[in-house]
C-alpha cells in the first residue's frame, strides 16, 4: 500500500540504518510534519517471552508522570455506599446489573476502563465474551478489582496505563501526544520501560528486551538501542 506525503516526508527524517537513544528518536518526531490531529506517541516493546505459557506473562500497569493526553472515561460496577463513593470521585459511569443488556444489547462501549468492586465480578463475567477481547475486562493485576474505587479512578484519571504482552509477545502502549514535547515524552518513556523491565518473570531466559521502536499514530518508526 502506497504511503501518503507525509509519511514519506517524515520517512527522510529516519536514519533506518541505526538504533537511536530514545531523546534523540523523540527529538526526530517532534520534527516530523505534523497532522490535523495531536498524534499520539506509540510504543513497541518485542520481549523474549512466550505469552502462551503463564509463568511468562507479562502484564501490568504504570502512571505516567505526564499522562498520556487521553481522557479516560471510567465506568464503575459497584452498589449502595461504594456507588456513592465512585460517582463522588468521578467516575463517568456508575451502574450493576442494569447495565448488562445496555452493553449486551446496545453495544454500550462509551468508556476507557472498567473497575468494579470483587462482589460484582460475578455479574461482570456474564460480560467476558463481550469485554474481554476489547481489553475491557476488570483485573485484579491492573488493579481495576478493588474496593478502593476512589484510588482506581484517581489514578486511571492522572495517567494510569496498563501494559502487557499480545500473542505476539510485544507490548503495544500510547504514551503521550505529540504537543507534550520531548521532555515530558521521554519521562513519560523512561517510566514504562522501568516498570517493564522491574516486570521480566522469573521464567523469561535470553535476552529480554528483544526490540524497542516508537512512532506516532500515522507515521513511521524508529527503533530504540535500549539496554
Amino acid at each position: 500500500m502506497k504511503k501518503g506525503k507525509r509519511y514519506q516526508e517524515s520517512l527522510k527524517l529516519i536514519d533506518t540504518s541505526k538504533d537511536y537513544e530514545a531523546k534523540e528518536a523523540i527529538e526526530v518526531i517532534e520534527k516530523m510534519p505534523k497532522t490535523k490531529f495531536d498524534e499520539t506517541v506509540e510504543l513497541h516493546v518485542k520481549l523474549g517471552v512466550d505469552s502462551k505459557h503463564a509463568d511468562q506473562q507479562v502484564r501490568g500497569t504504570v502512571v505516567l508522570p505526564h499522562g498520556t493526553g487521553k481522557t479516560q472515561r471510567v465506568l464503575v460496577f459497584a452498589k449502595g455506599d461504594k456507588a456513592k463513593e465512585a460517582e463522588a470521585a468521578g467516575a463517568d459511569f456508575v451502574g450493576a446489573e442494569e447495565l448488562i443488556p445496555k452493553i449486551e444489547k446496545e453495544n454500550w462501549f462509551e468508556y476507557d476502563v472498567i473497575v468494579a468492586t470483587p462482589d460484582m465480578m460475578g455479574v461482570i463475567g456474564r460480560l467476558g465474551k463481550v469485554l474481554g477481547p476489547k481489553g475491557l475486562m476488570p483485573n485484579p493485576k491492573s488493579g481495576t478489582v478493588t474496593m478502593d474505587v476512589t484510588k482506581a479512578i484517581s489514578e486511571i484519571k492522572s495517567g494510569k496505563v496498563e501494559y502487557r504482552l499480545d500473542k505476539t509477545n510485544i507490548i503495544h502502549l500510547g504514551f503521550g501526544k505529540v504537543s507534550f514535547g520531548a521532555e515530558k515524552l521521554l519521562e513519560n518513556y523512561n517510566t514504562i520501560i522501568e516498570a517493564i523491565i522491574k516486570a521480566k518473570p522469573a521464567a523469561a531466559k535470553g535476552q529480554y528486551i528483544k526490540s524497542v521502536s516508537i512512532s506516532t499514530t500515522m507515521g513511521p518508526g524508529l527503533y530504540i538501542n535500549q539496554k
